[in-house]
């Protein structure tokens, strides 16, 4: 994936083309090439990434994820997304709020974030790798658990690391990753076990 320089740059490029002239979602993933997939999974992960469930908003979201991580697991060089999707316009306003949130979000990662192992996200291996725990974490926000709290940030965070891991050619946090996927997993034995035990009761807690 393109580095975080580059990144930056091509954002900031877009940010100012967005001040003059009608900007389509599609022509920015074009623009970015490879850090398209990261991009735009950070951005669709950012209302996941709370306590609070979303309901259906979690299914969809999930399954998005995992449509995505499939194609970046199979080597399609940028998202595909249906024609509407991508002719979408933005005010230069949204174009602003999102993409300097993006770049906060960056900035704040790199704090801690730096090239390492670099075998696990480079090349096409990284691809597949990046690619499989994006869809992972999607397939398990898309389980419908509506009345569970955390069910949406867990592997929200994993697939949030993935794509840092990605930008960032750190593999240390396709680690992290790997361990946010693996507490979404146990929290889902855990919670499903409290309710084959305990029924409405666990329900009840789980709602308030």
């Amino acid at each position: 994936m393109a580095d975080y320089d580059t990144l930056v740059a091509t954002l900031n490029r877009c940010a100012e083309r967005a001040r003059h002239e009608a900007l389509t979602l599609g022509e920015v993933l074009d623009s970015i090439d490879e850090a398209a997939y990261a991009f735009i999974c950070i951005i669709l992960a950012l209302p996941f990434l709370q306590p609070l469930t979303l309901g259906p908003l979690s299914v969809i979201g999930g399954l998005t994820f995992a449509l995505l991580g499939w194609q970046l697991f199979r080597g399609h060089p940028t998202p595909v997304l249906p024609k509407r999707v991508r002719a979408t316009v933005m005010g230069e306003k949204t174009w602003e709020v999102i993409i300097k949130i993006c770049l906060k979000i960056l900035g704040w990662c790199r704090r801690f974030t730096r090239p390492r192992y670099s075998g696990w996200v480079s090349g096409r291996q990284g691809q597949r790798i990046g690619g499989l725990t994006i869809a992972a974490g999607g397939l398990l926000m898309a389980i419908p658990a509506f009345g569970m709290p955390f069910n949406n940030l867990l592997p929200a965070l994993g697939i949030f690391f993935a794509c840092v891991a990605e930008l960032e050619q750190d593999g240390l946090m396709m680690f992290v990753a790997f361990f946010w996927l693996v507490v979404t997993v146990l929290y889902f034995v855990v919670m499903i076990a409290a309710l084959w035990f305990l029924g409405d009761q666990a329900l009840a807690y789980f709602r308030w």
